[in-house]
């Protein structure tokens, strides 16, 4: 199934190259067709054929470990750092805070939510001026902050926390039940409401 450009960075062909780059580009490892399908959440066939294309563009390169193929990104193409620092501005803050919150103990679950989520699910609107970010659990508060004060300057946008406990959430206001009826993507963990 063919997926529409992504609205955050219509520049690529569709939202699952962007997610498929995205696992490569902005973590730097190698990984096998099937592992980058899952991280990806794209159907085996899918990864498949974009890996090839990327590999014929020179952006990917890979290798065979047995009946396994590894791809990661080419660091000889000129392409590939232009295209890190796009992806790392388009859908960065997904991969950059994942890696960045699992270090962080007592987070629970993360979530995206407000424009750069709803972007991100594909729907329309004008570009996110910044990302919204809820941390849920009881961690370092000041962590939080200097990690989302670091991700802030690689994707050129504020990001604002909020951390609460999961019954702090689970609370009732019109803040809290706006942002569990809108478009939120799970950074880490699963949407607690879902």
């Amino acid at each position: 199934m063919r997926t529409q450009a992504p609205l955050l960075a219509p520049i690529f062909r569709s939202d699952g190259q962007a997610r498929l780059l995205s696992a490569l580009l902005l973590t730097g490892e190698e990984l096998s067709v099937t592992d980058l399908a899952n991280r990806a959440g794209l159907a085996y066939p899918t990864t498949h054929r974009e890996v090839a294309r990327l590999v014929d563009a020179g952006i990917l390169s890979e290798r065979r470990v047995g009946r396994t193929k590894l791809v990661r990104a080419n660091g000889e193409s000129p392409l590939v750092n232009p295209l890190r620092e796009i992806l790392t501005i388009a859908t960065g803050p997904v991969v950059i805070l994942a890696a960045e919150f699992a270090r962080i103990d007592r987070i629970e679950s993360a979530f995206l939510y407000g424009s750069f989520a709803a972007r991100m699910l594909g729907d329309a609107g004008p570009a996110p001026h910044d990302i919204d970010i809820m941390v849920l659990g009881e961690p370092d508060v000041d962590a939080v902050y200097d990690v989302c004060a670091r991700i802030e300057a690689a994707v050129h946008r504020p990001v604002n926390p909020t951390i609460l406990t999961p019954k702090e959430f689970a609370a009732t206001s019109g803040f809290l039940d706006n942002v569990r009826r809108g478009p939120a993507v799970a950074v880490i963990g699963e949407l607690p409401w879902r």
